[in-house]
């Protein structure tokens, strides 16, 4: 099978002539989380100073915000970072934003977001959710969709750079790293593999059974 990566290594490529635009491009992963937990903890206290909003409808759309992120992140990644342009200009634009991803998987500083995107992209989502929610169930939603995000950059780490135990670890990080290194086509979502349940793109256990029983047979005919 053709190597759908450049180098599986914690190391990168530079990306731009800028020594300010590149410094621009890469991010620790704890960035977020300084940047983030603030934003989480401030808008559920908004939440919680509206006399309207009961305990448990706050709930209810704080968790309702982190499902919603879950969706936002299979779009994202499905016909964003994977929409591949014809142009040469659109085509460095594709590498920019996520082919330098799967060119070099495990480079550290290129797993989470950098606040270059991801500030923006917050500040666009808030309006939306402005737009759209009541002040009411605005900031336990807001929050609650942060958090998603929040915990998908923290997992996008884990998988490439954590010892990861236990079944569901296990299954998450498999399902992600056979998006990266067997097929890009498949397997979008990175916290979760539940959209790609629901809307027919996981990796079919069926069908990797049946090409193993192949192989097998294959191995078997040429013995004979």
């Amino acid at each position: 099978m053709k190597k759908l990566y450049v180098s599986n290594k914690d190391e990168s490529v530079r990306m731009f002539k800028s020594d300010v635009l590149e410094s621009l491009s890469k991010v620790h992963f704890s960035v977020p989380l300084i940047l983030y937990i603030p934003l989480i903890v401030y808008s559920l206290y908004l939440a919680s100073q509206q006399p309207d909003l009961s305990l448990l409808a706050g709930i209810g759309f704080f968790a309702g915000g982190v499902l919603l992120w879950s969706l936002v992140e299979y779009l994202l990644h499905r016909y964003i970072f994977h929409y591949v342009p014809k142009s040469s200009w659109g085509l460095r634009m594709h590498f920019i934003f996520h082919g330098v991803h799967h060119d070099y998987p495990n480079d550290s500083k290129r797993l989470v977001m950098p606040p270059s995107v991801s500030l923006p992209l917050a500040v666009l989502f808030y309006f939306i959710f402005w737009s759209i929610f009541p002040e009411v169930y605005l900031h336990a939603s807001f929050a609650g969709f942060v958090l998603g995000y929040l915990i998908y950059d923290m997992l996008h780490y884990a998988i490439h750079h954590v010892e990861m135990k236990g079944k569901w670890w296990i299954a998450l990080k498999t399902h992600h790293l056979k998006h990266n290194i067997k097929d890009p086509d498949k397997g979008y979502g990175v916290s979760s593999p539940f959209w790609d349940e629901i809307v027919g793109s996981n990796f079919r256990k069926g069908n990797e059974k049946r090409r193993s029983d192949r192989k097998k047979s294959n191995i078997h005919s040429k013995a004979v």
